[in-house]
């Protein structure tokens, strides 16, 4: 696909420890000329972890897009009216923003993002990264499955046995499922193996 021209929304919610994983995709679309967007949630802007500090991803983001974060509510409401993103994807999507953008709540930059997409019917792509998906979020996990215009990155269990209700998307395949959605379609398998074999 000709990425020429293409502008993607690619919103970070507080899944920290996939965060390193998520650096090179960003480049990717980048490196196919597509105009990349970045916006956060307010832990992404505040937050220092093991995984790394808050200067250090909003550093590497500004870098790798050329582009300004946005990162306040106030911020993302433009891009209803506006129409910029021809595709946005939330990698990671974290548990929590999973249950609120799955019950329309709209409390921070990544789901005003995700709400100013599905406004405008465009696709938006979860790449989804929480502990619970298959347990209290598999409900909201099924809801966003039915809806129109979202898509999956595909996903599977990373660690069975130690987190059984843990899954994880494939978030390499995070560009290929953009193009897919761009096209109204779901990346197929939308289930895969995740986890190494010991």
């Amino acid at each position: 696909m000709n990425w020429q021209g293409i502008t993607v929304g690619y919103a970070l919610s507080g899944s920290h420890c996939t965060l390193e994983e998520i650096l090179p995709q960003i480049q990717r679309f980048v490196d196919a000329g597509a105009n990349v967007v970045p916006i956060v949630s307010a832990t992404i802007m505040t937050t220092d972890t093991r995984f790394g500090t808050s200067n250090h991803w909003q550093e590497s983001l500004r870098s790798i897009t050329g582009n300004e974060i946005i990162s306040s509510i106030v911020d993302a409401e433009p891009l209803g009216p506006s129409k910029l993103l021809d595709v946005l994807t939330i990698a990671p999507c974290t548990g929590n923003t999973t249950s609120k953008l799955a019950n329309a709540m709209t409390d921070g930059p990544v789901l005003m993002a995700a709400k100013a997409q599905m406004r405008n019917q465009r696709p938006l792509v979860l790449a989804i990264s929480t502990n619970d998906g298959l347990g209290l979020n598999a409900a909201n996990i099924a809801k966003l499955l039915i809806m129109k215009n979202i898509y999956f990155v595909p996903f599977g269990q990373d660690n069975p046995i130690a987190k059984p209700n843990s899954l994880v998307a494939r978030m390499d395949l995070v560009m290929e499922t953009c193009e897919a959605a761009l096209q109204g379609k779901q990346l197929q398998p939308l289930l895969v193996e995740r986890f190494l074999h010991a």
